[in-house]
């Protein structure tokens, strides 16, 4: 009988360098396969429908809600994002173990359906630190980043609801901790 691959979810809040950590648990885990999320928002420049993320329409959005197809969803930043059920099913019962790169309110919803799924939190240094991050990435206006910061706020206060916190203060250590995690 095939084992039943793991899943690991991956958040912390906007700037914190997820995504970089996440490419580097790929490179470096090779049964590890990367779930696609779903968003309504638009494409930033350089990404690409469906590897970034499958960039859907807000009515598409909200009729695969209503049809119950998200393992979990959310409403950030005045966008939604979530990830399909059968996506990670189908790769978990392949033998895969899966990651997901959510924000903090979809992980707390894949902890509650799939109670053995391992939550890791990235954590900035300090908030001023993130902020310095955020500004650098060039990618927000002033009250984009407000909002962003606000919600890193928020989201920083619930990192005890995590399986490991890992803070990136140093890129180098920040990936060997999720690799231990990980393999």
């Amino acid at each position: 009988m095939m084992k039943t691959g793991r899943l690991f979810v991956l958040s912390g809040p906007s700037g914190v360098g997820k995504g970089t950590l996440r490419e580097h648990a790929l490179k470096n885990a090779p049964s590890l396969t990367y779930s696609i999320s779903c968003t309504t928002r638009k494409p930033r420049d350089g990404e690409t429908d469906g590897v970034e993320y499958r960039f859907i329409s807000r009515e598409k959005f909200q009729e695969d809600i209503s049809r119950g197809l998200f393992l979990e969803y959310a409403h950030v930043h005045e966008d939604y994002y979530g990830t399909l059920k059968q996506d990670v099913v189908n790769e978990l019962e392949a033998g895969h173990d899966v990651l997901l790169e959510i924000d903090v309110q979809g992980a707390l919803q894949v902890r509650e359906k799939m109670p053995d799924a391992v939550l890791v939190f990235v954590a900035p240094p300090s908030v001023e630190e993130l902020e310095r991050r955020l500004e650098g990435r060039g990618t927000e206006g002033k009250e984009s980043l407000n909002v962003r910061l606000a919600n890193a706020v928020k989201e920083l206060a619930l990192k005890d609801e995590y399986d490991y916190v890992i803070v990136n203060d140093d890129l180098e250590n920040a990936c060997e901790e999720l690799k231990k995690i990980i393999l």
